[in-house]
């Protein structure tokens, strides 16, 4: 296209924003302008850029890539390596018990269904695209030449688990850490900006927050499109291999990314607990199938082997690994460039949208719990994908092929299909895969437009439908647009760029994390104050008697509404004459009864006793010589906070004990609210509710 028509069609596209935004506005809309706007100004101007001219936009902006991965890999290397060391640091650290949400919050999902999504949103279509593909790539590599085959297929998978293992899924784990923490730990909203607030305060709320949130949109609406173009390639491919469509042209991609979008959107609109998790599910189980398939019809005592001898090999050269740059092997530089660091940038590039996601579904986690299953668990299984599909490929390569296999390995569309060949029952395997290469493809998409949206309502809690089908309209059209232009390339040298300065925001986040926690446990952790009195022995003869006697549900909800009740009530009257107002709350089925002073600028103290019951054992009925149980439940008073700490029993209080024991608790929060650094537990954002 001319210059002049690519000015006019710039000149076009302020007006056509502005008529977007008029016409997107004039609807019931939840996106919010300071973030949906210049998103879209950045998005559609690349993509433009990239459809009219994209051999000369690949050409610049592979100029200022290659200058990032030569002289400043060194930033992607340590960055990665910090986040490892970090997250390997928290998994032992007095940290790891903190929960991911109140105190007594609980997981959402059950475990088999979290791994799922957040594999399936982490690693879904890339693990089918290189399973086969990068092994051979490494085995057939130049680096690799001189070596004798043996040492060429170690390499290959020693590679193939390092860009795989333990450091690509650090750098999603850091990013879903922060994000889960600060979300539902300090109720703030799950926005990357809030990552920053001990470090940026209330200015996250701002147009600081703002840029944060438009490049986390940009950079995840930049990295699904051009995946998701790939894996279009990668499905008419198979399509073509197994006669389905006679040929791999844009009409039959056209009809494709229709009918797989059009599905993503129907599964984001049943939202994350039904279609996302119902489709990951399904793919884990065909994935698993389509892996033991391989492993039971390939050659299983060579795979058996080649994994534990693998495991070991990078167990052994892990270090090496973590910090290498080849930076006396000169020859191998081109290699590491293309390989290694594109690896750590392509991650980094997607960990907002990743990292977004694995935070939405893991509310309720322990640090330690999310650590390990984020860590631990996908790499492992990564390890064993990579060693049955690509040491399969290289014996068949070796043993039967003849170097057929790495005469194609150049064409990852097509080479899964051509390795699957040379099993039983190719034909029923090469279905299968196509199949979860569409599921992937539709739970990156569904889940993909979900964190969009996310990110460009400020984490509504719920919006209206037209929103969904909007980005998976401008997906599917701008993904077709830039494969039929050519331009998928230069949008992955856009996204593979934004990875440096992301790297950089990700390791302030550590810094950020950091802090919240360190203070997070001292506050937990604080006792009350040495100036409180503790409890008397002198009316222990009546307390024995409360001790043995039978505790049933009514009797509780007694001891609230008299001995509780006027507790607080003289407690108010008091406060009152101090010139403090506080409010008493009654609420019924439990019955519970609060007493609360409101604040505007830090949280609200509440001090609430509530009727709770515990399973009792059959001992306890049947023995003689104790308390008399009347039924399988014993009911009792505890005492609960607004802050989530620990609730305790209250039973045996008289009216002046507890009147004391609030007051003790009162003497804390205003200890605790007068110090500077506690400001984050103390901001009025924790009188929300999470959502």
């Amino acid at each position: 296209m001319s210059s002049a028509k690519f000015g006019t069609a710039l000149s076009l596209l302020p007006s056509a924003l502005l008529s977007t935004k008029k016409t997107i506005f004039m609807f019931k809309s939840t996106l919010n302008k300071g973030i949906f706007i210049p998103s879209m100004v950045f998005i559609l101007l690349v993509s433009i850029i990239s459809v009219l001219y994209p051999e000369m936009a690949d050409k610049i902006l592979n100029v200022i890539k290659n200058f990032i991965f030569v002289n400043l890999n060194w930033v992607y290397v340590w960055s990665v390596t910090c986040f490892v060391i970090f997250l390997v640091y928290l998994l032992f650290s007095k940290y790891g018990n903190i929960r991911l949400g109140d105190n007594d919050s609980r997981p959402e999902h059950s475990f088999f269904s979290w791994i799922a999504m957040l594999f399936s949103a982490g690693m879904g279509i890339g693990l089918m695209y290189f399973g086969v593909a990068e092994p051979m790539q490494h085995y057939t590599s130049e680096v690799f030449g001189l070596e004798h085959y043996v040492n060429k297929a170690k390499n290959a998978q020693l590679y193939s688990f390092f860009h795989w293992g333990i450091h690509a899924w650090a750098i999603y784990g850091l990013v879903g850490l922060a994000l889960s923490y600060f979300a539902y730990r300090l109720k703030l909203p799950l926005s990357l900006r809030s990552c920053f607030y001990p470090l940026l305060k209330n200015k996250t709320d701002g147009a600081w927050g703002n840029v944060i949130d438009v490049f986390a949109l940009c950079s995840t609406f930049f990295g699904i499109t051009t995946t998701l173009g790939f894996g279009v390639v990668q499905i008419n491919s198979g399509l073509q291999f197994l006669h389905i469509v006679p040929d791999t042209s844009f009409i039959y991609q056209i009809l494709i990314v229709g009918v797989l979008v059009s599905l993503a959107v129907i599964s984001a609109l049943t939202g994350v607990d039904k279609g996302i998790k119902l489709l990951s599910n399904i793919n884990v189980i065909l994935v698993v199938g389509l892996l033991l398939f391989v492993l039971m019809l390939g050659p299983t005592v060579f795979l058996i082997g080649s994994f534990t001898e693998g495991l070991g090999n990078y167990i052994n050269n892990f270090f090496n690994l973590t910090f290498g740059t080849h930076v006396y092997d000169k020859a191998a530089l081109p290699w590491f460039y293309d390989w290694t660091i594109l690896y750590w940038a392509w991650w980094i590039s997607w960990s907002p949208y990743v990292g977004l996601f694995i935070a939405k579904i893991s509310k309720g986690r322990t640090i330690r719990e999310f650590i390990v299953a984020v860590l631990v668990i996908p790499s492992l299984f990564n390890f064993i994908w990579m060693t049955v599909f690509g040491n399969s490929a290289i014996w068949f390569d070796m043993n039967i092929g003849k170097g057929a296999l790495s005469a194609v390995a150049g064409n990852p569309d097509a080479l899964m299909f051509q390795f699957l060949e040379y099993l039983p029952l190719s034909t029923i395997a090469s279905f299968m895969t196509i199949l979860i290469v569409i599921i992937f493809f539709v739970t990156s998409a569904d889940s993909g437009i979900f964190v969009m949206n996310s990110i460009a309502t400020k984490n509504a809690v719920k919006s209206p439908k037209w929103q969904t089908i909007l980005w998976g309209g401008l997906l599917a059209i701008l993904a077709l647009l830039l494969l039929n232009a050519g331009g998928l390339k230069a949008l992955q040298s856009m996204t593979l760029i934004t990875a440096l300065p992301f790297s950089i925001i990700m390791l302030l986040f550590i810094v950020s994390l950091l802090k919240a926690l360190s203070i997070d446990q001292s506050y937990y952790d604080r006792s009350f104050s040495k100036a409180t009195v503790p409890w008397s022995g002198r009316l222990w003869k009546e307390r024995l008697k409360l001790i043995v006697a039978t505790k049933d549900r009514k009797s509780v909800d007694f001891f609230i509404g008299t001995l509780v009740k006027q507790a607080f009530t003289d407690l108010q009257t008091e406060f009152a004459a101090n010139g403090i107002v506080a409010n008493i709350n009654h609420h019924t089925n439990p019955v519970k009864i609060e007493l609360e002073i409101k604040y505007d600028v830090i949280n609200n103290f509440i001090y609430g006793v509530e009727t709770t019951s515990k399973k009792v054992s059959n001992f306890l009925i049947d023995e003689d010589n104790l308390p008399e149980v009347q039924e399988k439940g014993a009911f009792f008073p505890i005492a609960y906070f607004g802050d989530t700490r620990e609730s305790y029993d209250i039973q045996y209080f008289t009216k002046n004990e507890l009147i004391s024991d609030v007051l003790k608790h009162y003497d804390r929060f205003m200890d605790i609210v007068s110090e500077e650094r506690n400001e984050m537990f103390v901001s009025s954002n924790s009188n929300e509710k999470a959502d």
